[in-house]
């Protein structure tokens, strides 16, 4: 069904999976989980989004531990009712469409017991719900956060524990891709960046000791995972601030990362501190991604203000990425696939359920067509 003209639209193969085309959801926080367990917004959310067809849905932010969520409403994969629910939304998914499920699991840190984004998203007050947060070093996100406590050897150990084991439950509920997340700001970025991790021991200092912690926790998810199973990683190859995490020490890490068997990396930005400076123009992170190809030989995914189907069409041909994902262009309009298949005259499955919408079928369709091209 692969459309010759349009690189969008060509599958892909990682690790022998075959991904039907180059359109990705990316991970998009819901904040709408019950002490870990996904609910019946998510079952609708993830459903829509599957139905029109991407290449990739990737799962948001999925915690490996209780104090590594983000707020209450993070979903988990640390209790049996979180992973019962996992599962029957990753086996809701596969009956809707012929999409990749992905899952990005991850670890709050420092970023931790903070409020849904809609009721401020600022921390979490103890007699609110918070909890104790842990980081690379006892420095806080940002003003009026509370310091986390700093990681200790046998939270090392747990950690990395924690992140193989929630690897296990996303295979067992039959994920096709698990993803670490090691951007953002989040747990594994803090120890990267030397603006949060101001150790001196072995996990702190030099980029080689800063990546230590990181790289135990990708070894444990590949033994973790069966090898015929993708992994990726999503990377903030930069700070945006000086003295942070650079693009030039993001390529270091990923080429060790490649080696101990990730199969691509979801190139994104920032997220560390609050105040950094970032130039949010459209596709302002793809050439981070296309440098990180270029110099690591890695499969990557662009992300970052791609709206339009010609610029992600033009991302993939040019080879700057050998993906894109969408967060708030999916958000905004659920059958984006579907219009970037009108716009680039490329073919995509519509559900059996929904056939009679395609353009040949509907003359809805065609007016639709019409005001895309003409847009």
């Amino acid at each position: 069904m692969a459309d010759t003209t349009s690189h969008l639209f060509q599958p892909l193969t990682v690790r022998g999976l075959e991904i039907p085309n180059r359109i990705v959801v990316a991970p998009m926080c819901q904040y709408s989980a019950a002490e870990g367990v996904a609910q019946d917004w998510h079952f609708q959310h993830y459903g829509s989004l599957a139905a029109s067809g991407p290449g990739m849905v990737v799962v948001e932010a999925t915690a490996v531990a209780p104090e590594g969520r983000i707020t209450p409403g993070d979903i988990g994969l640390y209790s049996d009712a979180g992973v019962a629910a996992f599962s029957r939304l990753v086996r809701t998914l596969k009956a809707i469409g012929k999409s990749r499920i992905a899952v990005q699991i991850g670890h709050a840190g420092r970023k931790g017991s903070a409020q849904r984004p809609w009721q401020g998203g600022g921390a979490l007050r103890a007699e609110d719900g918070g909890w104790e947060t842990i980081s690379a070093s006892a420095v806080p996100f940002a003003a009026g956060w509370p310091v986390p406590h700093e990681i200790g050897p046998y939270d090392i150990d747990r950690l990395r524990h924690a992140f193989a084991a929630a690897a296990e439950r996303a295979d067992r509920a039959g994920v096709d891709i698990v993803e670490v997340h090691s951007a953002h700001g989040y747990l594994l970025h803090q120890f990267l960046s030397p603006l949060s991790n101001r150790r001196t021991d072995v996990y702190g200092g030099s980029l080689e000791n800063r990546m230590r912690f990181p790289l135990a926790v990708i070894r444990s998810v590949r033994r973790a995972l069966p090898n015929d199973k993708p992994l990726g990683i999503r990377i903030s190859a930069t700070d945006w601030v000086e003295g942070g995490f650079t693009p030039e020490e993001a390529i270091t890490y990923l080429a060790v990362c490649k080696s101990e068997g990730v199969d691509y990396v979801c190139v994104s930005s920032g997220g560390l501190v609050a105040d950094a400076k970032i130039p949010s123009t459209p596709g302002y992170q793809v050439e981070l991604a296309a440098r990180i190809r270029r110099e690591t030989g890695m499969l990557t995914r662009a992300v970052g203000l791609i709206t339009e189907p010609e610029q992600a069409e033009a991302v993939v041909a040019s080879g700057q990425a050998d993906m894109v994902a969408l967060g708030r262009a999916f958000l905004d309009d659920p059958r984006w696939a579907w219009r970037a298949a009108v716009a680039l005259g490329a073919p995509i499955p519509y559900p059996p359920q929904y056939e009679r919408v395609q353009p040949e079928l509907w003359p809805g369709g065609k007016t639709r067509q019409s005001v895309a091209a003409a847009e």
